[in-house]
């Protein structure tokens, strides 16, 4: 509830009894869905299920477009708060308070609700009737509480800023009422889109490419390429930590380690250098391809954005892209500029792991001048000495696997 501002004024003798629940809403995109919308609606609630399944809460009622859990206690209401604000599919969610739907009701109980906060200066009532039966509309409740609680404490309204809003949704024939609603993430539910399979360099762009494709229901299974034992091995454990963060938005991460240092040695010896970094990155879809098709993913991801380095000119996307045989590559920054990505990590929390010094695997042995502006037949006579299939082979077969899970009192899977 709003912290203290000045002490309420409000007492109350009433007769109330206030047992909250917790009310979840899901996206309003799921709203438009058509005959399929139930299976949209399950898998968010199996995901609610599984989010909240050490809090000391439950499900007590599934509704078409959200569901009621019990509450957890005031000890464990933030610890659950966090977890709900973390789950794609859902819109809003609020400790609420079911109360008759009747205006007398309602005042009462909004009265026993003030009594135990300490009021700011301006307040707001958002109403939401869902209920038609209920003879007032959205802004005669409004109108109508609003004055009420105006005449009762003093405060008054802030429609474009209040220091506290009363939430008032009518719904299956009860009102409930809630001083704390809360946003969610949005997006579509973790599950109701295909499996993609994600390049994560350790870089700014990567993390957030992988968020970006999980907010519209795909599970993640994520791919880190590094130069070991070339190089120290920092990048790996920067892999894990950003794969333990994203894990916090899809319960359950895999990640694939996969040491990138025979295949740069023979690059080094075989092909002219200002295209060893176009090389690179054509081993490596072809690896994360290998080992996206074993892991049942249906695309790639990667953190591409035109033109930010040398490897993203158009011109050596396609020529990196034309080793792809069977899967599409999903490159969901491919119009951002660094700006927005860096904004979009700090909002993630990505930004500051992200940043930590390492040895990236395509910035070993790179020539002064890459080139810029490849073609898929030039970058494949670079090849032509390499045992390219071999290669390949051998770096998947020796990818290690490292798993992650969220909560993480649940078992890695």
């Amino acid at each position: 509830m709003p912290g203290p501002e000045t002490p309420s004024p409000v007492t109350s003798s009433l007769s109330v009894s206030l047992r909250p629940r917790v009310t979840v809403n899901y996206f309003h995109e799921i709203a438009l869905k058509g005959l399929n919308r139930r299976m949209f609606t399950r898998q968010a609630a199996d995901n609610l299920k599984r989010a909240i399944q050490d809090t000391d809460s439950r499900i007590v009622e599934r509704r078409d477009m959200g569901a009621t859990l019990s509450y957890p206690g005031d000890a464990k209401w933030p610890f659950m708060a966090e977890r709900l604000e973390r789950l794609f599919g859902v819109e809003r969610f609020a400790r609420a308070y079911p109360v008759t739907l009747s205006m007398d009701a309602i005042r009462e109980t909004v009265g026993a609700l003030l009594a135990l906060v300490a009021l700011p200066k301006t307040f707001r009532i958002s109403a939401s009737r869902a209920d038609k039966s209920f003879p007032l509309t959205s802004p005669e409740i409004n109108a109508q509480l609003g004055a009420w609680v105006r005449r009762r404490t003093g405060m008054t309204v802030d429609l474009d800023d209040p220091g506290l809003d009363i939430r008032v949704h009518l719904r299956d024939r009860t009102a409930w009422l809630s001083l704390e609603e809360r946003r969610g993430l949005g997006g579509m539910p973790i599950g109701v889109s295909g499996r993609v399979a994600a390049l994560l360099s350790g870089g700014i762009d990567s993390p957030v490419a992988a968020y970006r494709v999980m907010s519209r229901g795909c599970p993640v299974t994520f791919i880190h390429f590094h130069s070991f034992p070339l190089v120290e091995g920092s990048s790996r454990e920067k892999a894990k930590e950003l794969v333990d963060m994203l894990t916090r938005y899809q319960f359950r991460s895999r990640l694939h380690l996969v040491s990138l240092a025979e295949i740069q040695k023979r690059v080094l010896l075989a092909a002219e250098p200002d295209y060893r970094v176009v090389l690179y990155r054509r081993f490596m879809l072809r690896i994360a391809e290998a080992i996206a098709l074993k892991e049942g993913a249906l695309a790639l991801v990667t953190g591409e954005s035109v033109g930010q380095v040398s490897s993203q000119t158009l011109e050596n996307m396609l020529a990196i892209n034309a080793v792809m045989t069977r899967l599409p590559v999903l490159r969901p920054l491919v119009a951002a500029d660094k700006e927005e990505i860096v904004r979009m990590a700090r909002a993630l929390g990505t930004y500051e792991v992200s940043i930590q010094p390492d040895e990236d695997c395509c910035s070993l042995f790179v020539p002064p001048h890459p080139v810029t502006r490849s073609t898929p037949e030039t970058a494949a006579a670079q090849e032509k000495d390499l045992d390219v299939e071999g290669l390949v082979s051998e770096a998947v077969a020796n990818a290690e696997l490292w798993r992650a899970a969220w909560p993480e009192r649940g078992p890695a899977g």
